[in-house]
C-alpha cells in the first residue's frame, strides 16, 4: 500500500521504482500526515501493515517500467540488500561483497557448530513436520504415518526416559555376554558378540558390510565390505596427536565418563578405555586416507567369501556374514566386493595380535556409543562436552522436539516425507523444476561441442551419459500411497512408551530390510535422501540425480522470484549434480550405471591435466592457517564448477527466449549479474575454527567462502559481468575448466 498525503490508495504499481534500500521503520507514529513523511514529500511503500510497516521503501517515478515491484520481489531485494556488504568491492572478495552483511546479522546460535541456508530452512522444515505431528486432530489412514507419530512422541517422553536411566543398555550389555568395564563377561564369544553388535545392531567396529548395487553390474545387488571403527570423524584425529590433543584428552574423558555410567569403577574404566582408544588409533593407522580412495576402479575388488576368508582369517566369514544376512543361505561361493583390501588384511592380524579382552571392550563400546544418545540427560551432557572440543559448539539450546525430529527422521524419514509432502508440496514445483533440469542439460550437452580436449568418440558417449541420467524431483510416488508405504515398514515395531526399544527395533528391522535387498535387483525409484532433506544428490550406479522437496524452496527457488535467482540457486545445484556424472569418480560409470572404461586414452589424459589444474587452485586456499585439500574436494569442486556454467548457459537461453527481466527495486546489479549473486549467497555461512578443521579433514566440499570464490574466479563469465581486472582476487588471470 502507498500513503499519498494523509490519504491512502493504490496507485499502478509498475510506475514506481525503489530508489533507497528497504529500511526497518522505527516511528512511533503510526500516521501518514506525520512530519517524517511530510519532510520525505515522497511516496512510501508499506511493507507490513499499512501506516504501521515493519519495513518501508522510498518510491521515485518509473516511466521505463523495468523494475519488479510485486511484493516477492521487494522483499527478496530485502534480504539480498540485507546479507550485502557494500563497502567491498566485488572483484576484491565477491563471498565477502555477497555475504559480509549476512555474517554480521548472523551470529552462531548457541549449540551450533555452523550456520547457513541450509540449517535455516531444515529449522523450518522441522517446525512444519512438529507442527504435524503434535497436531491434536492428528488422524492418519497410514499405520507407517502413525507409527512415525508413536516414534516421535516416544522420544518426547524424558520423564520416562530419565526414570530408566542406563538400566536399558545395562540390560542388552548383559544379554550379548558382559563388559569387562562394567563386570564379568563371557571370554569366548568373540565371534558371537562381533555378529550381535554389527548385525543385529548396525554398528561398524573394525568394518561394515552393506548390500548394494555392484558397481560393475549395476542392475544386480551384492554383498560389500569397507573400512570403518572409528568414532572420531577422521583417521587424523588420531594420528596428528600433537594438533588434536584437547579431541583426544576429551574422547577419553567421555569414554571414562559412559563406562562409568554404566557401572565401571573409575580407575579401571580409566585404563581399559585407554587400551580401546590405542586399539582405535592403531585401526586409525590401517586406515586409507579419503583423498587416496577416489578412484573407484583401483579400490574395487571383487572375490567370494572362500577368497575373503584366505585375505582375513581371523573372522569365520560364512559365519558372520550368514548371520548379517539372514535368513538367506549363503555358501562359501557368495560374491564379495570388497573396498579395503589390504586394510582388511591388516586388520584380521590385529585381530590376532591384540588381547580379547581390549577386542570385547573395542566392540562394546561401539555398541555403547551408537546407542547411549537415547539414554537419560547425563549421556547428553558427556556427549555435549565431548563435541564442545569437537566442534566448539557452546552448551546447547537445541529443544527436545528438534532432536526428536531428527530421529524421526533418520528412522521412519519416507512416512515423515508423506506428512511434510501433503503438506507443503505444491505438484507445480515439480513439473517447474524437471523443464529447469531439461533446460540445464541441454546446456550442459552443447557445451560438450565446444571442448577441444575431448575426441569426438568419447564426447558422443558424454552426451549420451548425459542424455541417460534419471532425475528424480520432490519425493518418491510410493509414499503417497497408504499400502506401499505400510508395506516398507511392515516388521518394523513402534510403541509410544520405549524410545530405546524403538531404536534397537529399528536396527534389527534395518538389517532384515537389507538381507532382502540382496537377491533383488536394485530398486531405481529407491531414494537415499527423505523428501524434506535440504540437499541432493548424484548415484554414479542408476546414473541418477535426486532434487528431495525440502530443497525446492527459496532462497534456492520460488516461483515469483527472478528467474537469474532461480537459475543462480537451484539451477547451479542441478548443474552441479549433473556434472557429478563427469567428476573424476563419476566420469569412470557409463550411461548404465556401470564402472567400466569408457574414455579414449587422450581425452582421459586431457582431463588428468585440467583437473590438476583444479586440485593445485583449492590446495592453495587457507582457513585459520591451514589448507583446503584439493585432491580430496576435488568432485565437489569439478561439480560446482561446472554446475554454474550449465546453469549460466541455461540462463542465458532463457533470455534469449523470454526477453530481460525487471530488475529487483534498489538492487543496482542487472539481470546477470543477479545470477551470481543469487549463486554466492546461497553458501553465506558462519562456524566455529574447531568445525571448520573438522570440515577441512573430512568434507570432500570446499569450505562455503571458496565453493563462491573458487568457482567464480575460474568463471569467465563472472569476470565479464563485474568487470574484474587481471590480478584481482576473482579475476586471477588463470581460469581453471574442466566441463
Amino acid at each position: 500500500r502507498f500513503c499519498l498525503g494523509q490519504s491512502r490508495a493504490e496507485p499502478p504499481m509498475v510506475n514506481y521504482r525503489c530508489l533507497l534500500a528497504i529500511v526497518p521503520w522505527e516511528s512511533s507514529q503510526c500516521d501518514c500526515s506525520s512530519k517524517l513523511w511530510q519532510g520525505l514529500k515522497k511516496e512510501v511503500f508499506f511493507l507490513g501493515e499499512a501506516c504501521c510497516p515493519t519495513h518501508v521503501c522510498v518510491l521515485l517515478p518509473d516511466p521505463s517500467h523495468t523494475t519488479c515491484l510485486t511484493e516477492a520481489c521487494i522483499i527478496v531485494a530485502g534480504k539480498i540488500l540485507e546479507a550485502l556488504d557494500r563497502e567491498i568491492n566485488p572483484c576484491d572478495d565477491f563471498y565477502q561483497y555477497a555475504c559480509g552483511g549476512w555474517i554480521k546479522r548472523n551470529p552462531l546460535p548457541d549449540g551450533r557448530s555452523k550456520w547457513s541456508t541450509f540449517n535455516s530452512i531444515w529449522d523450518q522444515n522441522q517446525a512444519i513436520m512438529k507442527h504435524l505431528l503434535e497436531n491434536a486432530t492428528f488422524n492418519s489412514s497410514s499405520e507407517a504415518e502413525r507409527k512415525t507419530q508413536r516414534y516421535y512422541l516416544s522420544c518426547l517422553k524424558e520423564q520416562k526416559i530419565e526414570e530408566l536411566g542406563s538400566q536399558p543398555l545395562m540390560e542388552l550389555i548383559e544379554k550379548i555376554g558382559g563388559w569387562n568395564i562394567t563386570g564379568p563377561w563371557n571370554q569366548s564369544n568373540f565371534m558371537e558378540v562381533l555378529k550381535l553388535v554389527s548385525g543385529t545392531y548396525r554398528a561398524s567396529p573394525f568394518f561394515t558390510v552393506f548390500v548394494g548395487a555392484d558397481s560393475k553390474s549395476s542392475n544386480s545387488n551384492i554383498i560389500q565390505l569397507d573400512q570403518s571403527g572409528l568414532f572420531l570423524p577422521s583417521r587424523d584425529y588420531y594420528l596428528n596427536k600433537t594438533a588434536n590433543e584437547k579431541v583426544l584428552a576429551a574422547y577419553l574423558d567421555y569414554m571414562v565418563e559412559l563406562g562409568m555410567l554404566l557401572g565401571g569403577a573409575r580407575a579401571s574404566t580409566e585404563e581399559q578405555m585407554q587400551q580401546v582408544l590405542d586399539l582405535e588409533t592403531e585401526l586409525a593407522n590401517l586406515t586409507v586416507p579419503q583423498d587416496e580412495r577416489r578412484d573407484d576402479e583401483k579400490i574395487y575388488h571383487k572375490l567370494n567369501i572362500a577368497g575373503l576368508q584366505v585375505l582375513a582369517p581371523a573372522i569365520d566369514w560364512l559365519d558372520f556374514i550368514s548371520y548379517f544376512l539372514s535368513p538367506l543361505e549363503l555358501t562359501e561361493a557368495e560374491p564379495v566386493v570388497v573396498y579395503g583390501r589390504e586394510y582388511l588384511q591388516q586388520v584380521s592380524q590385529l585381530i590376532n595380535n591384540t588381547n580379547k579382552s581390549v577386542l570385547n571392550n573395542y566392540m562394546i563400546w561401539n555398541l555403547v556409543q551408537k546407542t547411549a544418545s537415547s539414554l537419560d540427560q547425563r549421556f547428553e551432557a558427556a556427549q555435549e562436552k565431548l563435541l564442545e572440543t569437537l566442534y566448539g559448539t557452546k552448551k546447547s539450546c537445541t529443544p527436545r522436539w528438534q532432536t526428536c525430529i531428527s530421529n524421526t527422521d533418520d528412522t521412519l524419514g519416507f512416512a515423515l516425507g508423506a506428512l511434510f509432502v501433503k503438506a507443503t508440496f505444491d505438484r507445480h514445483s515439480k513439473e517447474i523444476a524437471e523443464d529447469m533440469i531439461a533446460e540445464i542439460r541441454t546446456a550442459f550437452e552443447e557445451s560438450l561441442d565446444h571442448l577441444d580436449w575431448m575426441d569426438e568418440k568419447t564426447k558422443q558417449a558424454a552426451k549420451e551419459k548425459a542424455d541417460s541420467i534419471y532425475d528424480m524431483i520432490g519425493f518418491p510416488e510410493f509414499i503417497l500411497d497408504d499400502k506401499e508405504l505400510d508395506d516398507v515398514y511392515d516388521g518394523y515395531e513402534v510403541s509410544e512408551d520405549s524410545f530405546f526399544q524403538n531404536m534397537l527395533n529399528f536396527y534389527n528391522f534395518s538389517a532384515r530390510f537389507m538381507a532382502d535387498q540382496l537377491r533383488k535387483p536394485p530398486n531405481r525409484d529407491q531414494w537415499s535422501m527423505t523428501p524434506q532433506t535440504v540437499n541432493a544428490y548424484y548415484l554414479p550406479t542408476k546414473n541418477g540425480i535426486v532434487f528431495p522437496a525440502g530443497i525446492l524452496q527459496a532462497p534456492f527457488y520460488a516461483h515469483n522470484h527472478p528467474k537469474a535467482l532461480n537459475f543462480g540457486g537451484i539451477g547451479v545445484v542441478m548443474g552441479h549434480e549433473l556434472t557429478h556424472a563427469f567428476d573424476d569418480q563419476g566420469r569412470e560409470y557409463d550411461k548404465e550405471g556401470n564402472l567400466r572404461p569408457w574414455w579414449q586414452n587422450s581425452s582421459l589424459e586431457a582431463f588428468k591435466n585440467r583437473t590438476a589444474c583444479m586440485t593445485e587452485q583449492y590446495n592453495k586456499y587457507l582457513v585459520n592457517g591451514e589448507h583446503v585439500n584439493g585432491k580430496q574436494t576435488l568432485g565437489e569442486n569439478i561439480a560446482d564448477n561446472g554446475g554454474l556454467k550449465a546453469a549460466y548457459n541455461a540462463y542465458k537461453v532463457w533470455l534469449k527466449k523470454n526477453g530481460e527481466e525487471k530488475r529487483l527495486p534498489s538492487v543496482d546489479l542487472t539481470s546477470h549479474q543477479l545470477f551470481f549473486l543469487g549463486f554466492a549467497q546461497v553458501w553465506c555461512s558462519v562456524r566455529t575454527p574447531e568445525s571448520s578443521h573438522e570440515g577441512l579433514v573430512t568434507d570432500p566440499h570446499s569450505p562455503d567462502k571458496f565453493r563462491v570464490i573458487g568457482t567464480l574466479s575460474n568463471s569467465r563469465d563472472f569476470v565479464e559481468h563485474f568487470k574484474c581486472p587481471v590480478g584481482s582476487l576473482m579475476n586471477p588471470g588463470k581460469h581453471c575448466e574442466v566441463w
